[in-house]
């Protein structure tokens, strides 16, 4: 699982990567501050079942807090984006080919205006920050349609007889941009091209499939940031009703970040997501004053700053992921530890499907799966929900 962060230069992206990891990347206001991507760990939420089950659980990977788990996913912040980066222009391609793995796109847009397309300061409301949700969408579009052009030479002549022989043929030429048959498929049906000849296929047909298969595999999910500023929260409004098909969140990354670093000093008790924190230590008139400030302009007004729902909705409301956590008949492994893992699966999949991910073996071996919460055995192609709990009866 991996979340790609894109924007302008200067939109905050940075601030809100390190916000969501607690990473020092570089934070400043000019152009390509990023250079290299950098890539850390961030978290999204789940309801712990142990509680259900009567015990404590013990994270292997991320932590629990007051039942609510945080299980890791991957974050990577490249470069900004300037207009006309799919033709190289601004860092170029190379940027662009740093998201091919991404599986969500969040675009950190300055809705308060404050920063034009170029990534310098224009101050508050002097700059439209609808052109900047335009440009990317457009970028993005652009970076397919050059990939499928590059590589139509290798598979659009070929004469396929099956649409299992088209998907296979066309996801082993497009893996670069981290299409499956899947998001391949849905594309085809989406452009109604599913039935028609590749050779057949105009310039247009081509256009319209590179932004339909966009969406199925990089959907992007709108960070307005900057929140707490002069005009953002009309913007915000502004940003939604233009794009009425991306799902648009308004945030304050610097405020989570520094209710994150607080809470890692032990200055305050802060639970990333909520709408408030409890102050534990005394702080001195600085610190007080900023705290006092994100308490009033977007924790009260807004129920929290909005990164910690961000990753959330991306992962589960966009994505559809569902979490399942492995719970064998002790719910312990051989450390002792309870309910140690929780892993992150695609929407549609099944106890085979988790049978895998836990490991090869596991998946080759696989007899049956029990549902520990109602003790029901279940087959290799039973779907699984949210939040459920399985163990898996494999050969060994």
């Amino acid at each position: 699982m991996q979340i790609g962060l894109v924007g302008a230069p200067s939109s905050g992206k940075s601030t809100f990567f390190n916000a969501a990891t607690l990473l020092n990347a570089p934070m400043a206001s000019y152009p390509f501050t990023t250079i290299e991507p950098n890539k850390g760990i961030g978290f999204v939420r789940v309801k712990c079942i142990d509680r259900e089950f009567g015990v404590q659980c013990n994270p292997r990977t991320g932590y629990c807090k007051n039942g609510t788990r945080f299980v890791p996913i991957e974050i990577i912040d490249v470069a900004g984006l300037v207009p006309g980066a799919s033709e190289g222009k601004g860092m170029g391609n190379q940027f662009l080919s740093d998201l091919s793995r991404a599986d969500c796109l969040i675009h950190v847009v300055d809705a308060s205006g404050g920063t034009n397309e170029k990534g310098e300061s224009v101050g508050a409301e002097k700059f439209d920050p609808v052109n900047f949700v335009e440009f990317l969408e457009k970028e993005i579009d652009a970076w397919f349609f050059g990939i499928i052009k590059k590589n139509w030479v290798k598979f659009g002549k070929l004469s396929v007889d099956s649409k299992a022989k088209l998907l296979e043929t066309m996801q082993q030429n497009l893996s670069g941009i981290g299409a499956t048959q899947k998001t391949i498929e849905t594309a085809l049906n989406k452009s109604g091209l599913l039935e028609k000849k590749l050779f057949q296929w105009s310039e247009e047909d081509k256009e319209t499939f590179a932004t339909n298969l966009r969406q199925a595999s990089k959907p992007i999910v709108i960070a307005a940031n900057k929140i707490d500023l002069e005009g953002a929260q009309k913007n915000v409004g502004r940003i939604k009703e233009k794009f009425p098909h991306l799902p648009v969140f308004g945030c304050s990354a610097i405020s989570e970040l520094a209710l994150k670093k607080a809470a890692k000093e032990n200055a305050i008790d802060y639970m990333p997501g909520s709408d408030s924190f409890r102050q534990l230590k005394e702080l001195d008139e600085k610190q007080k004053k900023g705290l006092e400030y994100i308490k009033t302009n977007v924790l009260e007004k807004h129920e929290s700053t909005g990164v910690q729902h961000m990753l959330d909705a991306a992962v589960f409301e966009v994505l559809k992921f569902i979490a399942v956590f492995p719970a064998g008949s002790k719910l312990q492994d051989q450390h002792g530890n309870y309910i140690p893992d929780c892993y992150l699966l695609p929407p549609e999949s099944t106890a085979l499907d988790f049978a895998f991910r836990l490991h090869t073996d596991i998946g080759k071996g696989f007899i049956r799966a029990i549902d520990s919460k109602t003790k029901m055995v279940v087959g290799k192609e039973h779907k699984l929900k949210h939040r459920d709990a399985i163990e898996i009866v494999f050969k060994g």
